[in-house]
């Protein structure tokens, strides 16, 4: 009954699945540092009396358990919104207390625990990316994603494009399935969805679409490449700055008495975890990979000012990848959270470049990819027309 070997019972991943990861992943970490921002604040207070001490854990499982209550009670689709976000929120009250269950003193700031609660974080969005890339169309996945949207017509909230969708996707059905239950069904439901008497919801434009449209409409008013390069080599050499400090700082104690006084007062007083053999090992490590990282960042703004675009973008989408996957890891052990602002500041940067790299650098690409293609058709044809020519008549 259960068996998911069998091809009849294999998993079908949900309309707007991608939706309901990026929610959870948000929630997740708004959880996550605003407890911490909120603890900090107000001095780490305690829900405790006598011998009793309620931990920020159990509102994090209880609110696991809420968002699994409403997956396994409701169907409609509004469910899945509310539990990914509650879920999200669950998640990140229950693994910012992972400290002290990797501990035997429960310590809630063991400096591991931060670059495990981020390390969690970057699993969830490789799967956020998973959801997101584009998948084998089968009759079978198209049929159960059409009755789901289908579900619509029942809460009289169906709008034309997603009627549009369904429809596309019961055309897909019928021309590709091997079974004739399906077909039959698919075309029974076309039918039905195609009749007049389908009361349809005007289409509705939800945030996201309205803030992409917005940032549309400020690009083409305020942003040329010309600023927008600026913007990005300005962040290049910033970030990288920033990312040489620690290195900078450390070969200048080779020679200076007054350097080296100020590292070992820096690595005593605010790198607490930098307290021994290893750790040290660690923070060479982290230091090194932070040079390089840097390095790679103010070369690609060099490059990114003397024109080389493809270059600059290939070196600087590759360094702000180590930074933010490995370089943050060990960031996040000695600084713990303190590290977020230069982490969103990465992010930014990151989809700046992404931007630039598809607005300006792949569209020229392809238009001379077009237009060498176009040439070479036109040649093939002129070499035709000479050859037929040239046979006797």
């Amino acid at each position: 009954m259960f068996g998911l070997n069998n091809g009849h019972r294999s998993p079908v991943r949900r309309n707007n699945a991608e939706r309901y990861v990026f929610l959870m992943l948000i929630s997740f970490a708004v959880s996550v540092v605003g407890t911490r921002l909120f603890l900090s604040l107000t001095g780490f207070p305690q829900i405790a009396t006598g011998e009793l001490h309620i931990a920020h854990v159990l509102w994090g499982g209880l609110f696991l358990f809420i968002a699994m209550m409403l997956q396994l009670i409701f169907i409609n689709r509004w469910a899945h919104t509310v539990s990914a976000i509650i879920g999200g929120i669950g998640v990140g009250q229950f693994i910012d207390e992972v400290g002290k269950f990797i501990t035997q003193s429960n310590d809630y700031f063991y400096p591991a625990a931060a670059p495990i609660i981020y390390a969690f974080f970057l699993i969830g969005v490789l799967i956020y990316l998973q959801t997101r890339s584009r998948q084998n169309r089968k009759p079978r996945g198209e049929f159960y994603r059409a009755i789901e949207g289908l579900l619509e017509v029942l809460d009289q909230d169906l709008e034309p494009k997603e009627a549009a969708v369904i429809e596309e996707r019961l055309h897909y059905v019928l021309a590709n399935t091997r079974r004739a239950d399906y077909a039959k069904l698919a075309s029974h439901l076309l039918e039905f969805i195609q009749r007049d008497h389908v009361r349809l919801h005007p289409d509705q434009t939800s945030l996201f679409t309205r803030t992409n449209k917005w940032l549309m409409n400020f690009e083409l008013r305020f942003g040329t490449r010309r600023r927008l390069k600026t913007v990005i080599m300005i962040g290049l050499v910033v970030l990288g700055v920033l990312q040489l400090t620690d290195l900078y700082l450390s070969i200048l104690a080779l020679v200076s008495p007054t350097a080296l006084e100020s590292l070992t007062h820096n690595l005593i007083n605010t790198q607490a975890q930098v307290n021994g053999a290893n750790n040290v090992q660690w923070f060479l490590v982290r230091m090194t990979l932070e040079g390089i990282v840097g390095i790679m960042m103010l070369v690609g703004a060099v490059l990114l000012g003397i024109g080389q675009d493809r270059l600059s973008n290939r070196i600087s989408y590759f360094a702000l990848v180590v930074s933010m996957t490995t370089v943050s890891l060990l960031v996040f052990y000695f600084d713990q959270f303190s590290t977020i602002l230069s982490l969103l500041a990465q992010l930014v940067l990151l989809l700046f470049i992404a931007h630039y790299n598809r607005r300006y650098v792949r569209s020229v690409d392809t238009a001379k990819q077009r237009e060498t293609l176009l040439r070479a058709r036109e040649a093939t044809q002129l070499r035709r027309e000479q050859a037929l020519r040239r046979q006797p008549g």
